[in-house]
């Protein structure tokens, strides 16, 4: 039984019409990405799901049972609340649950009452707290909350200390708690590093709800999605298959519609050539002709749909006006820093002409530190920095500073570049979808993906053979992404980027260099080899407990020990590998309670809880004996 319906729905604001016609079902297990332009209409869609708009013609049916979770429903009001509580408020009906029972409890233990109504009120709720999870509800916020990055001292912060980053990563923790049967996820990504990207990556491949993403995260939706619904024209087109699988799917309709189109206006021609000819012969048969073909062509023209141009798309290329050297960039032993403080050293890179080479790392570990350092725009505490010979460098700030706010779009081009004629500049400017008084719009009112299309105009210009972009699909939609990725692909010079899109990475990575505060560790080969790689090798670092450490003895002590203090160190070392044995029993059941599987799989979270549980009793009864046999030892060796 499906999820949702969606029937006939016709959606606008005055007379502009946002999508006719539109008609869809959502079945379980759907994974749906949402693919549109800005503007197209895809959180509308989102708003009208939830009821908050009304459609203009149409319907909307939620199957029986349905519940949609949708972000803006988990706005974080309550600013003196912490983090965590924040998130375990979706869990409010357990809270309250578990409040009942204790009191049914006290009153139970007190005599308070119809004992056999509270027995039977208790039962009833304990059973209704278990099934819904409220053994593990605590730990499913606390595994979310680690997952998004947050750490035990962040999850105590009152909300209202918190960045709106944060709190963005508090509504998308509610929302994937909040147990909904269909969640709506507008651009989840935002404000999440790759680690955070990856756990809801697992966390929602695990889970049983379906969902609609949007985003335009290419690599995220290639993971988790296995639909497409592409909403283009004021049409929905639905596409089987993740966002990769898609696109060639939409290029092979789009083709079909044109040979469909120019076959049925061939043949139109030729109908309308005969029709002429008869004419010209004016007899009684050649006018029945005529009218005959005449009506072939009213059949095929009423049914001619011809094609809609693509929605509006930045279109360019990137070209080096000279060649460089051989040999491009040489960083040897490179140290930055600021105010006595390093932020990375022993920074070591070799870059060949022609080379595509991305720079990834962990937040905060001075990627765009070090392209600022070799721009010379921040100075190295040590090391050496060597551009080849004829190396012309381009670079992209994705902080936006290197065009004037001050300007128009226009100006700002026209002073850079003073040769060009005012034609020259608006062909240019066209090309990126600044056209007629778009122009003149001034660099201070631009939104961030506009921004981005004048950095990307100057680019284009600049006639670089060498480009440090610092990443550069930030503040684009899908469609720029496409088209900056072809022009880097046909791109002929040398590249050096900083980004976390991954689906860019993969798409054009030689080499990879993964920075850290002790240098860079070079990969040769795309994000998904790399990331083979990296997860091949590395070594799961598992907490070991600090054992007591013994005094060594000479031969003769340890021949004059008394027999009760041997017997009793001997049961010591024993009951202590013990201990340690749960210890770490414990360590491995808490990682996998914090696991994004187990977050989203309710009877497992349950059962771990419950093995967990009885461990932590073990522990107790085995420290107990521990401390009986520490005070023989030391009795003993006193």
């Amino acid at each position: 039984m499906a999820l949702l319906s969606v029937n006939s729905l016709d959606m606008g604001f005055g007379e502009d019409d946002l999508f006719l016609n539109m008609s869809f079902e959502i079945q379980p297990g759907d994974r749906i990405g949402l693919i549109g332009v800005n503007g197209s209409g895809k959180t509308t869609l989102f708003k009208l799901l939830v009821g908050d708009y009304k459609p203009n013609k149409g319907t909307i049916s939620l199957g029986k049972g349905t519940t949609i979770g949708y972000m803006e429903q988990h706005v974080c009001r309550n600013l003196d609340r912490s983090a965590y509580n924040e998130v375990v408020s979706v869990f409010s009906h357990l809270s309250d649950i578990e409040m009942e029972l204790d009191t049914l409890n006290a009153q139970i233990s007190a005599g308070i009452g119809d004992t056999n109504k509270l027995v039977e009120r208790q039962a009833m709720l304990h059973d209704e707290f278990t099934r819904d999870g409220g053994l593990t509800y605590r730990s499913r916020a606390r595994s979310a909350l680690l997952g998004l990055g947050f750490d035990d001292s962040r999850m105590s912060l009152p909300v209202g200390s918190l960045s709106g980053g944060q709190r963005a990563k508090l509504q998308l923790a509610k929302l994937l708690l909040c147990g909904a049967k269909l969640l709506l996820l507008d651009e989840p990504t935002n404000h999440l590093d790759v680690q955070a990207v990856e756990w809801l990556e697992e966390y929602l491949l695990n889970s049983n709800s379906s969902y609609i993403v949007i985003s335009h995260d290419r690599y995220f939706l290639d993971r988790v999605t296995n639909k497409t619904f592409d909403l283009e024209h004021k049409r929905l087109t639905m596409y089987k298959g993740n966002y990769s699988t898609y696109l060639p799917q939409k290029q092979e309709r789009e083709l079909t519609k044109q040979r469909e189109y120019d076959n049925t206006m061939r043949e139109i021609h030729r109908l309308e050539g005969i029709i002429e000819q008869q004419k010209r012969w004016n007899r009684e048969k050649n006018i029945k002709t005529a009218e005959s073909k005449q009506k072939v062509i009213d059949r095929l023209q009423k049914n001619l749909e011809k094609p809609e141009n693509a929605p509006g798309e930045i279109n360019f290329t990137l070209s080096a006006n000279e060649r460089s050297g051989d040999d491009v960039l040489l960083v040897e032993n490179l140290a930055v820093g600021f105010d006595g403080n390093t932020i990375f050293e022993n920074v070591n890179m070799d870059i060949k002409r022609g080379e595509r080479v991305f720079l990834i790392g962990p937040n905060g570990c001075g990627k765009t530190s070090l392209l600022k350092t070799l721009m010379k725009l921040y100075e190295a505490q040590s090391g050496r920095i060597t551009l080849g010979e004829g190396v012309k460098i381009g670079y992209y700030d994705q902080i936006q500073q290197n065009v004037d706010s001050n300007k128009t779009i226009f100006d700002e081009i026209s002073d850079k570049y003073p040769a060009m004629t005012n034609t020259e500049i608006r062909n240019t400017l066209a090309r990126f979808m600044f056209k007629g008084e778009d122009v003149f719009k001034y660099v201070s009112d631009l939104s961030g993906g506009e921004r981005a299309r004048v950095l990307l105009t100057e680019l284009m210009l600049s006639g670089a053979n060498f480009l440090l972009l610092d990443e550069p699909t930030n503040h684009l939609d899908i469609s720029s992404c496409e088209a900056l990725q072809t022009a880097l692909m046909n791109y002929e010079g040398t590249l050096l980027a900083v980004s976390h899109d991954r689906y860019l990475i993969n798409s054009l990575a030689d080499r990879i260099y993964y920075l850290t505060d002790r240098g860079v560790e070079e990969f040769r080969g795309s994000y998904d080899e790399f990331m083979e790689k990296t997860h091949k090798d590395e070594v799961i670092q598992k907490p070991k407990q600090k054992q007591e450490s013994e005094n060594k003895l000479d031969y003769k002590n340890k021949k004059e020990r008394d027999a009760q203090r041997r017997k009793a160190k001997a049961d010591l070392n024993r009951l202590e590998a013990k201990i340690t044995e749960i210890e770490e029993s414990i360590s491995e059941l808490e990682e996998q309670l914090q696991a994004p599987e187990t977050a989203s799989d309710y009877e497992l979270a349950t059962k771990l809880s419950e093995e967990l549980q009885a461990k932590n009793d073990e522990l107790e009864r085995y420290m107990d004996k521990w401390a009986e046999l520490s005070e023989i030892v030391e009795s003993a060796e006193s």
